[in-house]
């Protein structure tokens, strides 16, 4: 009896011995305020149609339009009642004109990066984001069916485009 008492007391020592003491070390990170949005999120307010349809004719032409043909456009843009419909035709129309001011694939292709930002300035009046930038980047170099109207296309009829 006395040997187990003892080993007992030995083994509890030991145990005892064997356990170090864990001090929790905290560790606590501040992370700087980031603003996340997107580039064109101030633009809040939405071009009238005679200001969208003005705009994106001096944006593609380089002028204003006379009297006639904004009559012309606008008088179209109200004959119907889907007016994503009529701004997509517009804008096709527009496009297809010859004396829309395009680049040739070939200028497009040959500086990819100055052809983005001019694009973005353009329809956007900003920079791209580099999310923006490498996208559209990727999208010019991978697929050769892309030409400049479809990115005028794209950029006419986008959302931000309606807005201020």
């Amino acid at each position: 009896m006395k040997r187990l008492a003892i080993v007992l007391l030995l083994a509890a020592a030991f145990l005892s011995g064997c356990q170090e003491e864990t001090a929790e070390t905290i560790y606590l990170y501040e992370v700087n305020p980031v603003d996340i949005r997107e580039e064109g999120a101030d633009k809040n307010s939405l071009k009238t149609d005679l200001e969208f349809i003005s705009l994106a004719y001096s944006d593609l032409y380089g002028s204003t339009p006379t009297d006639q043909e904004l009559i012309n456009l606008v008088t179209a843009y109200n004959t119907m009642g889907d007016k994503e419909l009529v701004a997509d035709i517009v804008i096709r129309n527009l496009l297809n004109n010859e004396r829309a001011d395009v680049p040739t694939a070939q200028a497009m292709r040959a500086d990819v990066s100055t052809f983005i930002s001019e694009t973005y300035k353009r329809f956007y009046v900003r920079e791209p984001s580099e999310y923006e930038r490498w996208f559209m980047e990727d999208l010019i170099t991978n697929d050769p069916n892309v030409t400049p109207e479809i990115i005028y296309y794209a950029f006419l009829t986008s959302n931000e485009y309606r807005f201020f």
